[in-house]
């Protein structure tokens, strides 16, 4: 067995080992987990004395199972363990006691000897492990925000790519490398454990790697957050390469269950979906509307822990899972109609299943707006379930919650709180209104229309017949006010209406963001002055007050401290510790950026990254890879608009240099990764394109030692976290004017790649912080394109005025990269000479003279290293802990919350919420060994 590296001897023999000479830690002394109860009480060691033992042939079991009660105590830390863990320490832990909980999680929750276990099993055991420890900050986090009754933060979002649990967590409560040693010394290949997690199907690209970032900014920063979100059974996908396509395999990452979650099945909540309304006339004189439904669906809340790096704070990210209410009919199933006994829990799941619905049908559609209508309303009525708990009234509901919109896929909330405030609390419409726009505040992600959501009006009314009469209102009142501010201008009005009227109507999901919300934010500084020039021109015009940028930002302990271990060593050793909670004291770097030890040290990590890579990546290349060349890397989702073609022709122009004897450039190995969507055929299309390439380059002698392609599949955040340490050159080269900010350029930038790249989203902003001198610029602004579009784009202009060009569409067409097919890339080739939507050809013979520049740059390997450097210590303003700083103050107005860790002293508190529950608190409260400080924590 892998994990074990022949090394079981040395676990047999530490449980064969006296408890004592195990043990060490009988002096009293916090000496792990910063856990009382795995060394106090010793009466409870002399009661469990009488109770019977295994028998002493099962190899190991005994030492397993010897101290297991006092592990079970984890979440009990002492006075003097909780004060260092709120001082940044990572609470003392010690060796074995991390063995002695390990091995019991190994044994009463796995149920396996040490011998019996598979790699699974191990990797199960120390995330229970871990877990426990998570727990005593996550009821001490809940506890602190009940108490103090603090504003949160709810912050909905389709898409949370969280990444692996077990490595983050471990760095955030500090002690990684604890607990590595103290696997290791039991025998166990530590890497190969965690390489035994599955990621999380809960996100694709980069909406979802954001909202992961956020949350862990929020709880870093302790700020009181509530996550929302969709608990998807099966993710996005998982991606083939097969004959050089993808294909599509199920992403069945709960195999083996989630040890990080707990299900919260006493929270959830009823979904009403399609039906009919009704106008009815209350006990009270009062004209109401009653939503009668065709279905109802159960959303069934599973919460996860995020922890804060090195705080006590531990939020919540809580998603929902579609079940039927009814799941098993068993009269149904007695007539013999097995099928039709489970068809209700069969179709009310479905909404969970799968993150975004291939929607080129319209059940897909379908699919897509019930699973947002879903979690919103999951999500709101859980938000109000709290408010009772806390005895606020819904009158306050904004007062209490900042909700944030990720995006338009929960747009529709806006109406479902209507829907709630108006229906089912009987508030007046204008008080509801203003709750409502109070409430939410709105982030746009995107400038492409085909991503701003809109819905047929007939899907609407089938759907949500209440939310689409709701709409209605909302657009008829808003118009009222559009035409009194610009009388006379229907085309004003037309262009500001919630729904389209051109043709088919449609709901405009971006529209109603935007009305319903007193805050719209832009994700960069150039994509927030294009939507207030184009995207939400009317919508500023009508309220420029509402509107601000925040730029991205992602998180430094995921992206460099976790992911780049060797730089994050040399990072604490040259600007000390506090970099993982202050970015800007990377700048302490420039310094060294001409210190020719410090340019050694930095180039030595930097290759070993590079080695680290190209062994993971031999596989996929046909052969071995040569670190030393220049690793030329694009990542990210595959799209017309992101430009990997463009980024393909000039590879095919490298190889017809080397073919043609003009190869001028630098050794590369280039490298591509991404998913396309299931129903995208031109993003397949181009995946099949970049591995007909690497096919041909690869498997030529003449042009293997010069050029290397690699197509990464599967691209995930493991993945991504050994990618973005190796590379050299970030490739960013998406049309300007499209992407809305990005956040691969971040994470290349901290780990000190250089960029290429147009001036589109956070590219301007990256370039202005690094310097123009270590940022590679190609391309046209979005201004000229813009212009360009207007007198007339030609691209086969393009194609005829550049030779190069010519002979690179030339070749491609000719079924030299498809096996003499000259079809296959055809309708690529047509949409690039007829169309060109994204500016490929435009752009190419800028691209490929900046990358000219390139390769005379990286020939100066001590210039490179020094621009490299300033890279990293210049990326400071791309911490997603500034980000979050900037919504607290500008958007949300929340304060931080420190968390201070309960004691058994708390109880006494505890005693006197019993007004909550009823009674029997009191026999319950005086059974409990220290949790609670206040009324029960109701945010957890």
């Amino acid at each position: 067995m892998r994990v074990l590296q022949g090394r079981a001897p040395r676990l047999r023999a530490w449980l064969r080992a006296p408890r004592l000479a195990r043990s060490g830690t009988r002096d009293g002394s916090d000496g792990g987990y910063g856990a009382q109860g795995f060394r106090e009480k010793e009466g409870a060691r002399q009661e469990r004395s009488g109770r019977q033992e295994i028998s002493n042939n099962a190899p190991g079991a005994r030492g397993a199972l010897e101290g297991w009660e006092e592990c079970a105590t984890v979440s009990q830390p002492t006075a003097a363990a909780s004060a260092r863990s709120a001082n940044g320490a990572p609470g003392g832990i010690d060796r074995d006691t991390v063995k002695r909980a390990f091995l019991d999680k190994l044994f009463y929750v796995q149920g396996k000897f040490p011998q019996l276990a598979t790699e699974t099993d191990y990797y199960l055991a120390l995330a229970y492990t871990v877990r426990d420890l998570m727990l005593h900050r996550w009821v001490s986090t809940a506890a602190a925000y009940t108490t103090s009754r603090a504003r949160t933060v709810a912050y909905l979002s389709a898409e949370y790519l969280l990444g692996p649990h077990l490595g983050n967590n471990l760095v955030n409560l500090g002690i990684y490398g604890e607990v590595k040693a103290a696997i290791e010394s039991l025998g166990l290949d530590f890497d190969a454990l965690l390489t035994q997690e599955p990621e999380p199907g809960l996100g694709n690209g980069g909406l979802g790697r954001l909202a992961a970032c956020f949350v862990d900014s929020l709880a870093t920063l302790e700020i009181p957050t509530l996550a929302y979100g969709i608990r998807y059974e099966f993710g996005i996908f998982d991606q083939e390469i097969v004959d050089g396509w993808q294909v599509e395999r199920t992403d069945k990452w709960l195999t083996f269950g989630n040890p990080w979650e707990i299900a919260r099945p006493e929270w959830a909540v009823e979904v009403k979906l399609g039906g009919r309304t009704e106008r009815y006339v209350d006990d009270r004189g009062r004209l109401r509307v009653r939503w009668q439904p065709e279905t109802t669906v159960k959303g069934v809340p599973y919460d996860t822990p995020i922890l804060g790096y090195r705080n006590n704070t531990a939020n919540t990210l809580r998603l929902w899972r579609a079940d039927a209410p009814e799941s098993f009919d068993f009269a149904v199933f007695n007539r013999g109609d097995y099928y039709g006994a489970v068809i209700q829990k069969v179709i009310s799941e479905n909404l969970s299943k799968v993150l975004y619905p291939n929607d080129e049908q319209l059940r897909g559609k379908q699919l897509r707006l019930e699973q947002q209508y879903f979690f919103v309303s999951c999500s709101l009525q859980d938000m109000f379930r709290v408010l009772r708990v806390q005895q606020i009234p819904p009158e306050r509901f904004h007062e209490k919650f900042a909700v944030q919109l990720n995006d338009t896929h929960p747009a529709v909330a806006v109406a479902e709180l209507m829907r709630i405030l108006v229906d089912e609390h009987v508030m007046p419409w204008e008080d509801a209104w203003r709750i409502t726009q109070r409430t939410f505040a709105y982030t746009n992600h995107t400038l492409l229309p085909e991503a701003l959501e809109h819905w047929p009006v007939s899907l609407f009314a089938r759907t949500l017949p209440r939310h689409l009469e709701i709409v209605y209102e909302i657009n008829a009142r808003f118009l009222d006010s559009v035409r009194l501010k610009y009388f006379g201008d229907e085309a004003r009005v037309a262009a500001l209406s919630l729904i389209d009227e051109h043709g088919e109507r449609y709901v405009r999901m971006a529209h109603l963001a935007a009305v319903g919300s007193h805050a719209v934010n832009g994700v960069a500084s150039l994509h927030t002055e294009l939507l207030k020039r184009h995207v939400l021109h009317e919508f500023h015009a009508m309220s420029p007050e509402r509107f601000s940028n925040k730029t991205n930002g992602v998180t430094p302990r995921r992206w460099l401290l976790l992911a780049n271990p060797r730089l994050a060593k040399l990072l604490d050793e040259t600007v000390g510790r506090g970099w993982a909670r202050n970015l800007d004291s990377l700048r302490a770097l420039e310094p060294l950026a001409g210190d020719p030890a410090f340019l050694d040290r930095w180039r030595a990590i930097k290759r070993a990254n590079k080695e680290e890579l190209a062994n993971a990546m031999a596989r996929h290349a046909d052969a071995p890879l040569d670190a030393d060349t220049l690793f030329d890397v694009q990542v990210k989702r595959i799209h017309e608009y992101k430009r990997q073609h463009l980024n393909v022709l000039h590879v095919i122009a490298q190889y017809l240099r080397v073919k043609n004897g003009t190869f001028d450039g630098v050794a590369r190995t280039f490298v591509f990764a991404g998913k396309a969507a299931p129903g995208y055929r031109m993003a397949k299309l181009i995946i099949k394109l970049i591995t007909s390439v690497a096919a041909v380059v690869n498997r030529d002698p003449g042009a293997r030692d010069l050029l290397r392609v690699v197509f990464v599949p599967n691209f995930n955040v493991t993945s991504s976290m050994r990618i973005y340490p190796a590379a050299d050159l970030s490739e960013q080269i998406s049309t300007a004017g499209k992407e809305a900010s990005g956040t691969g350029n971040m994470k290349f930038a901290m780990n000190g790649a250089l960029t290429i790249g147009t001036l589109d989203g956070a590219n301007v902003e990256l370039r202005e912080e690094v310097g123009g001198e270590n940022f590679f610029l190609f391309g046209a602004a979005a201004e000229e394109l813009d212009a360009l579009r207007r007198r007339g784009y030609r691209p086969r202009d393009h194609y005829e005025r550049d030779a190069e060009l010519k002979a690179v569409i030339d070749v491609l067409r000719s079924g030299f990269f498809s096996r003499g097919d000259s079809e296959l890339f055809a309708p690529l080739v047509e949409n690039l000479l007829e169309h060109d939507p994204y500016f490929v050809l435009a752009d190419f013979t800028a691209y490929a003279e900046c990358q000219r520049r390139v390769a005379r740059a990286f020939g100066d390997r001590a210039a490179w290293a020094r621009m490299s450097v300033l890279n990293t210590a210049r990326s400071g303003k791309f911490s997603s802990d500034r980000t979050i700083r900037e919504y607290c103050r500008d958007i949300w107005h929340v304060e931080p919350v420190p968390v201070e860790l309960i004691t058994q002293q708390d109880v006494a508190v505890g005693l006197d919420r019993s007004r909550h529950y009823g009674p029997r608190l009191d026999k319950v409260a005086g059974e409990w060994t220290g949790r609670s400080t206040a009324a029960p924590p109701s945010t957890s």
